[in-house]
């Protein structure tokens, strides 16, 4: 006997509310409200293999709504991919791939983490965005090797963020065809009933973003697979399907209130709903029928090997484009990348100029484009001041693809789109702002390291030295909080050869993003040697010294440096040995092995740190008895110059801070 599709739905809703109450943890509610959806979707329309969760061409599928996690452990689970029934059994218990919301990299087929309510509909705009411009670089006539749907579950909760907002805004903008998706409208959040705090018409507001829109039964199979064929149609806009769901649907006493959102719904109530929706099976048990019915493995391998024949075709006809789609997809630099690179940089060096670090940053993406195709450059409004295009790049403009984008003043918005299109594949984002404005954009760019994504923040107008729009453009403890992300890197280059160097280690990381805070006003240059722009690429480096053991060592980054370097002149002809120690990434130089890191900064020599920022972050390597030369206050408006000099940053205050401590 073959199991119904209410069996099926009516099997997440078994293992959704058993693992929450096993766990006395999680959200059973939103599971429950969607099973319906989630069966004719993942059951009737999403292309995927469950044995090969990274096939190229599979469709996307992100659930936004990520607190409803055992909605998609469920479905992974029942379709086949390798995740058992043990780890459901343990799901938020410590090193279970079922964590209490999606985690990139632990359960087979989670495309992206999505905790932060929001994020992962802003993600799938960046999904759906790498497979619009993948498509237009790659397919050729007959052969649509980049053809496939990202689809997205999201809540009241996703809607009410204002990343959302910025992303789904530009969605429609871009008119990305292949997104869909899916709002479950239960009308439920946390403190209980929206209709309190939350009354947006939001199928009329998607209408204005530029959205096909329609709204269903969310528990009518029927009628949510007509409306997902009818959206899959639009090629021009991307699609939101409303769907009025019932939250916690078959709890008898809690469903269509919050008090099944985030909460196990109690051993007396999950037998009630046992009882209520005719499951008659013990927790954690599913019928052989059920698991028949969800079973994609043969389905999902026919997809692939469908795809398989139609890339050997194309390999055939475009063997150079093929083998280009498989070494991006595959995240691998391109071929003669360390014979270019170091002549990029042997050049800068050369050249010696004197430039702002948000100038050099530009040489070395209009150095970089042509040799990296994968780039998808972009800027939050502000491309004429972080400087982040190049003369290769082609602008989106609206619908018509291209490799830079203009994210228009939505930070944030273009932080969570480059999560999805780093996780996409096949392309490396990078895009700027205004280093202050980091601070909008910050949790995406945690994201981003959680998951150990590549992708590339400018951020210009670093410190005080940026001048006269005052403290609230002056980002005094942005770089330090930047720092404290676990796998963020963030460089502080001095000038045009930390920069160069600084992008390059950024693009060949493939385990976490990069930071690079540059600066508006001109940097002084220093020449170096190989060493030392191999000292560079470690983070930090002995850019000036003595004989013999110095007295002190002065520690400084970005702009800086310079000061350093006078005063250290200064102190030098005073008798003072002083050594001068670039250190343009902290998180990279602390990965270095002792020895490297004690030749640089000897132990038993005190230390002066000179950063124009706040000085706590410094301890670390000043310890209680260096100084720190820095910032510890919000900024003025004036000329950068006359700011610098008004704080302290001057060689005679280093100097006398190098005195105070000797």
């Amino acid at each position: 006997m073959m199991a119904t599709r209410t069996d099926l739905a009516n099997a997440i809703r078994a293992l959704s509310m058993d693992a929450v109450q096993k766990a006395n943890s999680g959200h059973p509610g939103a599971p429950m409200g969607m099973a319906e959806i989630a069966e004719v979707l993942w059951n009737h329309n999403l292309r995927h293999n469950p044995k090969n969760p990274h096939w190229a061409d599979r469709d996307r599928f992100i659930l936004s709504n990520g607190h409803g996690s055992m909605l998609i452990y469920s479905l992974l689970h029942l379709t086949g991919y390798d995740l058992p029934m043990d780890e459901i059994k343990t799901f938020r218990q410590l090193h279970s791939k079922c964590a209490g919301h999606p985690e990139y990299g632990y359960a087979p087929g989670v495309e992206t983490t999505t905790g932060p309510l929001g994020q992962g509909i802003s993600n799938a705009v960046g999904f759906a965005m790498a497979e619009k411009l993948l498509a237009d670089q790659f397919n050729k006539p007959g052969h649509d090797i980049v053809n496939h749907y990202t689809y997205c579950f999201l809540g009241d909760g996703c809607m009410m963020e204002g990343v959302s907002h910025e992303s789904c805004a530009l969605a429609g903008t871009w008119g990305l065809g292949k997104l869909i998706a899916f709002w479950d409208d239960n009308g439920i959040s946390i403190d209980g009933h929206i209709e309190g705090w939350y009354t947006d018409d939001t199928a009329k507001r998607f209408e204005a973003y530029g959205w096909h829109v329609q709204s269903v039964d969310g528990h009518d199979s029927d009628a949510i697979d007509k409306a997902l064929k009818a959206a899959q149609k639009v090629t021009d806009k991307p699609s939101l399907i409303c769907c009025k769901t019932i939250i916690g649907k078959g709890s008898p006493n809690k469903a269509g209130s919050h008090d099944c959102h985030g909460a196990a719904l109690g051993d007396a109530e999950v037998a009630l709903v046992r009882e209520t929706i005719g499951w008659k099976y013990p927790p954690f048990e599913i019928p052989a029928d059920v698991y028949a019915g969800w079973d994609a493995k043969a389905k999902g391998a026919k997809l692939e090997s469908e795809w398989d024949a139609k890339f050997a075709a194309y390999a055939k006809a475009y063997p150079t484009e093929a083998a280009e789609f498989k070494r991006r997809m595959a995240g691998d630099l391109p071929a003669g990348w360390k014979e270019a690179t170091d002549a990029m940089v042997k050049a800068v060096n050369d050249k010696a100029e004197v430039i702002a670090t948000r100038k050099a940053s530009q040489n070395a993406i209009t150095a970089l484009a042509p040799i990296l195709p994968e780039f998808i450059g972009g800027s939050a409004d502000l491309t004429g001041s972080n400087l982040t295009s190049a003369p290769s790049f082609k602008h989106v403009s609206g619908k018509q693809p291209g490799n830079y984008i203009s994210y228009g003043v939505r930070e944030f918005g273009m932080a969570a789109i480059m999560n999805g299109i780093a996780l996409h594949g096949g392309l490396l984002p990078f895009g700027g702002t205004f280093h202050q404005f980091s601070d909008y954009m910050r949790n995406g760019m945690r994201m981003a390291a959680l998951m150990k994504q590549r992708v590339i923040y400018v951020l210009t107008h670093d410190s005080i030295g940026q001048g006269e729009d005052g403290p609230t453009h002056q980002p005094i403890e942005t770089t330090s909080g930047l720092r404290y992300i676990p796998r963020m890197d963030v460089w502080r280059p001095a000038d045009s050869t930390e920069t160069a160097v600084a992008w390059v280690v950024a693009v060949e990381r493939k385990d976490g993003p990069s930071s690079l805070v540059l600066s508006r006003q001109n940097t002084s240059f220093s020449a170096r040697n190989d060493a030392q722009i191999a000292g560079i690429r470690k983070g930090g480096y002995v850019l000036s010294d003595v004989s013999g053991k110095p007295d002190v060592i002065l520690i400084a980054t970005g702009s800086e440096l310079d000061l350093a370097i006078k005063a250290a002149a200064e102190l030098n002809g005073a008798g003072t040995k002083t050594r001068v120690v670039s250190m343009p990434s902290t998180s990279v130089f602390d990965r270095q092995d002792q020895a490297y890191k004690d030749s640089v900064l000897t132990k038993g020599v005190k230390r002066v740190s000179i950063e124009a920022g706040v000085t706590d972050f410094w301890r670390k390597y000043i310890g209680l008895d260096g100084a720190a030369v820095g910032i510890d206050t919000f900024g003025e408006s004036a000329p950068g110059g006359v700011l610098m000099k008004h704080f302290g940053f001057t060689v005679e205050n280093v100097v006398n801070t190098v005195k105070s401590i000797l």
